[in-house]
């Protein structure tokens, strides 16, 4: 008996068998618990972006801070927008700025359960996947899982690691970032906040992003005054921008913008009645793209641009995404006026120079003969031909072909209030056609503050972007001899002082070799009397500037235009004076600034702030100034500038014709150029300097005859024009008055005003008779 129990000791215990369903459920257990870890961890890997495999993801910072592309833009001092930097237009606006019925069109067509998922929709995950198995195309992307793609752009090759770059499995990475970030996105901001991001930030086509830019693109509105129907056609266009462009595309957008009513109308937003009625009306659009061009002070939001880039990259942003605020000097109010006054002038100046030139090209040498072959030359340094050079190489036919053959095509025109039309030409045509076109500079500023008040770059930016306040540079004429007068003052003249109107020889030396220099006066006679420098200034008289020059020296005189704010090489040489040597428009006015201003120099200044995206001040600029004259001399230029109006035979008496003269002084200066390449006039009142450029793109364009070309025919009325603009508008303050006497003593006599007993001849109809064999250098 005990070996028997010994025996059944021995054996081994017998397992029990488990059932089916127990092993089941133990496997399908431990699969979960693998399958849980396996996600859990590829999560992980994909957050923290395991070994660089997956790809970065939107840091804490960035969720919290979420920047998108925003448009920087420009405030005039008078607070009106004028301009916008972009590469996507955008102008984000708050929830509370958003319509309501735009809200709901969004809800019931992109995420109608929104207000109930955290992020991820798993009933419309499950539906889309049902019905692409099915072979419907749907997706299951809820507003905030498209807001983290469109926000933190996970779909970049900046966001794939070495698994994204996988067919297939990058669609599979990018769409766990997006869960993941849509989740953290729910964590952190109210559904009103998401809502308010996701449509700030969308395409809506036509260069407009974010529903700010989008209303004002397709209906000339605002987000909060959308009505249901516009609110449908921009929901609809989400889905495909170009293809449900109601410009482009309008019975797409029409179906589009329908459906959205539909599904309005299926959760209970609209009646079905309403979403019938307003789905039978036409689409009514106001559309109109922003571009760069658009709006006014095009040349100087060009000018701002340039120094912003600058800045930009010095202080780390970005001019086209950062969203900056820049605050400028310029006042609308004052610039529409100077557009209106350039506009007005330049539109009677092209008349009258088409007709001047008609039947015959105006591209002429000094001799006033045609220059040959100037179109085929002058296309040969265009963007347009070495893009055919590239294309071509030399193949001579097949660019001239190209060069050649019509097409059609939008150009300039003073014809009609659009300023454009369209024609069919040929690019050589074309260019024959743009070349006949006068051009014009205008710059107005504050001689006090250095704070430019207007800015005409040109006659229309969008077909003319060369702008000619700074960016031009052009030979002054006689607007330079006040720099000659300036230096002679400075230096122990007087206004009243008097040099022989005489014809004189100048023997000098220019880089070691021997001339001589025999200026002439415009109208080849010279009095032989004694003449003040007030009156010879005022007159404009060759041969007295010249004697003046060689007195002071023009060494001396260069410096001085210097010493004033000309930034631009001068030579210097005897005719320095009757301004040979190229400056801008932009220089001159800083200049002059420096009369009116007791003898300091400002430099103009065209920006006062630069805020960042949250109004935050990230830069003031602060007027920058410099004593360059005394007091007294500063006061004596004002007196002979003056002398343009005042003296017998001024050479700005031409402004009488405008209505400037209710107890009101104006300081002036006439220029114009050999054979009437380039107008100048300078005006200096009380409160404003003015400059003011007229010619052709070349220098061989221009008029033919001194009644027609001179600075007093073509660049003073522009100048008579706006001012009488900005005294007439009450609002700008801007009062007729006299210059302020002066503040320190005068030692110098200067009231000296001549006063003639009969006719006499004057001496000047134009302002530079330059010498062309002595002076062929400065005209090429």
């Amino acid at each position: 008996m005990l070996q028997e129990q010994e025996k059944e000791r021995e054996k081994p215990p017998v397992k029990k068998k488990r059932s089916v369903y127990g092993s089941v459920i133990g496997y399908t257990w431990k699969l979960f618990l693998l399958g849980l870890m396996v996600v859990i961890g590829y999560l992980v890997s994909v957050e923290y972006n395991f070994f660089y495999l997956f790809g970065s993801s939107p840091s804490l910072d960035r969720l919290e801070n979420p920047r998108s592309d925003q448009a920087s833009e420009l405030y005039t001092a008078d607070g009106q927008l004028i301009g916008k930097y972009f590469r996507e237009n955008r102008s984000p606006v708050g929830y509370k700025q958003m319509s309501p019925t735009l809200i709901n069109a969004l809800i019931a067509t992109e995420d109608v359960r929104f207000h109930e998922h955290a992020g991820i929709d798993p009933t419309a995950i499950f539906g889309a996947v049902y019905d692409n198995l099915r072979g419907e195309s749907r997706g299951g992307s809820t507003i905030t899982q498209q807001l983290a793609k469109n926000l933190y752009k996970t779909r970049t090759d900046d966001s794939k690691g070495v698994l994204g770059h996988i067919p297939g499995l990058n669609i599979v990475i990018s769409k766990t970032k997006e869960w993941l970030t849509a989740i953290k996105l729910e964590q952190r901001y109210t559904k009103e906040e998401i809502l308010a991001m996701y449509l700030n930030t969308v395409d809506f086509g036509s260069n407009s992003f974010g529903i700010q830019v989008a209303s004002k693109t397709f209906f000339n509105t605002s987000p909060d005054s959308l009505k249901t129907e516009q609110a449908a056609v921009l929901v609809g266009l989400l889905k495909a921008p170009t293809y449900y462009s109601p410009r482009f595309n309008p019975e797409n957008a029409t179906r589009r913008r329908n459906t959205v009513l539909g599904q309005m109308a299926k959760y209970n937003y609209l009646t079905t009645a309403e979403a019938d009625s307003l789905s039978q009306l036409p689409l009514e659009l106001e559309y109109k793209v922003e571009n760069h061009y658009d709006g006014p002070a095009t040349y100087f939001r060009g000018a701002v641009a340039d120094f912003m880039k600058e800045w930009c990259k010095q202080n780390g942003y970005d001019l086209y995404r950062d969203g900056l605020k820049v605050y400028t000097t310029i006042d609308s109010r004052i610039q529409a006026h100077a557009e209106a006054a350039m506009e007005q002038q330049m539109r009677t100046l092209q008349r009258r120079f088409d007709n001047h030139w008609q039947g015959k090209n105006p591209w002429v040498d000094e001799k006033n003969r045609e220059i040959p072959n100037f179109i085929e030359e002058t296309i040969k340094r265009t963007d347009y031909y070495r893009r055919l050079k590239k294309k071509h190489g030399d193949d001579v036919a097949a660019i001239n072909k190209e060069l050649n053959t019509p097409r059609e095509m939008m150009v300039f025109t003073w014809d009609n209030p659009a300023r454009e039309k369209k024609m069919t030409m040929s690019p050589l045509d074309s260019l024959r056609y743009y070349k006949r076109f006068l051009h014009g500079g205008m710059m107005t500023m504050d001689p006090f503050s250095g704070e430019i008040k207007a800015w005409v770059g040109g006659i229309n930016y969008k077909y003319f972007k060369f702008d000619h306040v700074k960016q031009a540079r052009r030979q002054p004429g006689s607007t330079f001899k006040p720099f000659v007068y300036v230096a002679a003052i400075d230096n122990g003249y007087s206004p009243c002082d008097k040099i022989v109107d005489t014809r004189i020889t100048i023997n000098y030396v220019e880089k070691g070799e021997k001339k001589s220099w025999s200026p002439t006066n415009a109208d080849w006679t010279y009095t032989g009397a004694p003449m003040t420098l007030r009156r010879a200034m005022g007159k404009s008289v060759n041969s007295v500037t010249a004697q003046l020059t060689e007195l002071v020296g023009w060494e001396t005189v260069v410096d001085y235009a210097h010493k004033l704010g000309i930034s631009s090489p001068l030579d210097k040489v005897p005719s320095i004076g009757l301004g040979p040597s190229d400056v801008s428009v932009y220089d001159m006015v800083g200049a002059y600034s420096t009369f009116p201003n007791h003898g300091f120099h400002t430099a103009p200044r065209f920006i006062t702030r630069i805020e960042d995206r949250e109004g935050n001040v990230i830069e003031q600029f602060v007027p920058e100034q410099k004593k360059v004259l005394s007091e007294e001399t500063a006061f004596l230029m004002m007196h002979m500038l003056k002398g343009g109006i005042e003296e017998p035979g001024g050479t700005s008496q031409a402004l009488w014709e405008y209505d400037l003269w209710k107890g009101n002084e104006i300081g002036g200066k006439t220029g114009t150029t050999s054979n009437h390449s380039d107008g100048w006039f300078m005006g200096v009142t009380k409160d404003l300097v003015t400059g003011v450029w007229v010619g052709g793109e070349d220098r061989s364009i221009h008029f033919r005859t001194s009644n027609l070309g001179e600075g007093s025919k073509t660049a003073l009325p522009v100048y008579g024009l706006f001012m009488e603009r900005i005294y007439k508008d009450k609002d700008l303050g801007y009062t007729m008055g006299r210059f302020p006497g002066p503040t320190v003593k005068i030692s110098k006599k200067y009231n000296c005003t001549t006063v003639l007993p009969k006719a006499e001849p004057d001496s000047t109809q134009l302002d530079l008779n330059l010498d062309i064999l002595d002076l062929s250098e400065f005209l090429q």
